[in-house]
């Protein structure tokens, strides 16, 4: 029996003390000794997002599309030279799209490989692209088969 009566002082010391930290508070927190100059902000939890609805009602489809990269073939003289001399086909094309996005267009539109893309703007703040075509398609044909010629 005195074994269960150490115990239970040993509990109900133990139960006195909290129940004193609990009605005035523990200020014995040890004080965090820094060892930098420097203070970096803790990293806390970062949680993904759930939002409770959608900002947009519909998934907006890419602007640059086909049909806005490429304006017009220009029908010029010189424009016409390098369809004869040169394999190359001269477009008026979007002052935002790039060449890959030409190079993308003029395949998805017409159907033809290009081997490469040239652009320049011009004095009057369009783009111009020559558009040279492999060697497996003439420019000529394509074209008659556009309508510039």
């Amino acid at each position: 029996m005195p074994k269960q009566s150490a115990k239970k002082a040993v509990a109900t010391k133990k139960a006195a003390t909290t129940a004193k930290k609990i009605r005035m508070g523990s200020h014995n927190k040890a004080v965090a000794i820094r060892k930098k100059v420097h203070f970096y902000r803790p990293k806390t939890l970062e949680l993904a997002r759930k939002p409770r609805y959608e900002r947009k009602a519909t998934v907006s489809l890419p602007k640059m599309d086909k049909y806005r990269i490429l304006k017009f073939p220009l029908t010029t003289e010189s424009a016409m030279k390098k369809i004869e001399d040169n394999n190359t086909i001269v477009f008026i094309v979007d002052v935002k799209s790039n060449k890959r996005q030409i190079k993308e267009a003029v395949k998805g539109m017409y159907d033809i490989q290009c081997s490469k893309v040239n652009t320049l703007i011009r004095p009057d703040g369009s783009k111009k692209a020559y558009v040279r075509l492999t060697e497996d398609y003439d420019a000529l044909d394509v074209a008659n088969r556009i309508g510039i010629i």
